[in-house]
């Protein structure tokens, strides 16, 4: 193989990974959420929550992994003001997530500002440590592994373990049914309080995580608008892999192979405009949900608000 293709390949691969790693985390989140009935706009900005608080986290402690922990708190709390306003007051669970995003990006603005005294960007902090040059011995596959973060590795363990228990498990099938037929489900003596809760709280903590990636995982600080559309992508991937987390990672890789798009274009030289390439991965999410969205069946329940004594 040619060592200039196989260096270019290599490259290709290992940026679509760390590309496609806060999509599939959202994702995924998306789909525990959905699946149990409740829809998530707000990933966009429980992910940007996410970014800030990571980085804050290490800032204050010194420490990434505690970044991480404040991340996943920040993603919780946020998803569970979504859940309380979606599930106990009925409000339109478009509108809240709406809401939250926007409140999501004033609050972090509010304190970068604050606490940073700046006006964009917070101050560098550690960022969560890799053995990249152990990783790049690996034979073969080395100079690939030495390119990626831990948070690549913990959102591929991910799906497959969020797919187990979706489709292997009782919790999942409890999940499940009550995204399907949440009446018969509390018939049979399951929460959908309860399982809803906890679906829509955990997808805040798994966007959390994506936006963590962002921040302390490919970079070492935050900075306004580093998610950038990213959690509208993430329900784009869901909705194209059918709200299936395994259907869900391809589609996400797929998005996260536009975005790095543009390192195959420069390297045959051609000569689109740039702007071209930073919009593509946003064009092939339009143009996923126009040829796809009437050909994926969502839960039957999704979007659908519950209450308990209406049977």
């Amino acid at each position: 193989m040619n060592s200039s293709f196989y260096i270019a390949l290599t490259g290709i691969i290992a940026a679509t990974l760390r590309s496609a790693t806060p999509l599939i985390f959202a994702a995924l989140g998306g789909v525990f959420s959905e699946k149990s009935g409740v829809v998530n706009i707000a990933l966009e900005g429980i992910m940007t929550t996410g970014a800030f608080f990571a980085v804050y986290g290490s800032y204050a402690t010194g420490s990434p992994w505690m970044g991480i922990l404040f991340a996943i708190i920040s993603g919780a709390v946020m998803a569970a003001i979504h859940a309380y306003l979606s599930i106990n007051l009925n409000a339109d669970q478009v509108v809240s997530g709406v809401g939250i995003n926007v409140f999501a990006g004033a609050l972090t603005s509010y304190l970068i500002v604050k606490i940073f005294k700046t006006n964009s960007q917070t101050s560098v902090v550690n960022s969560l440590p890799y053995p990249s040059e152990a990783m790049a011995k690996v034979p073969i596959i080395g100079p690939i592994l030495g390119e990626l973060n831990w948070f690549v590795f913990i959102a591929l363990i991910l799906v497959f373990v969020s797919n187990y228990v979706l489709y292997k498990t009782p919790l999942g099938l409890r999940i499940r049914s009550v995204g399907e037929h949440p009446k018969a489900a509390d018939t049979l003596g399951i929460s959908v309080y309860k399982i809803r809760y906890l679906c829509v709280i955990l997808s805040g903590v798994l966007a959390a995580l994506g936006g963590a990636t962002l921040s302390i995982g490919v970079m070492n600080l935050y900075r306004e608008n580093m998610v950038s559309g990213r959690g509208f992508i993430a329900l784009a991937a869901m909705i194209f892999g059918n709200w299936k987390p395994i259907n869900s990672m391809w589609a996400c890789m797929l998005f996260a192979f536009a975005d790095t798009f543009q390192l195959f274009a420069k390297g045959f030289g051609w000569t689109i405009p740039g702007e071209f390439y930073a919009a593509f991965p946003y064009i092939l999410t339009m143009l996923v949900l126009a040829g796809f969205v009437g050909k994926t069946q969502a839960p039957a329940a999704d979007g659908v608000p519950y209450e308990k004594d209406n049977r």
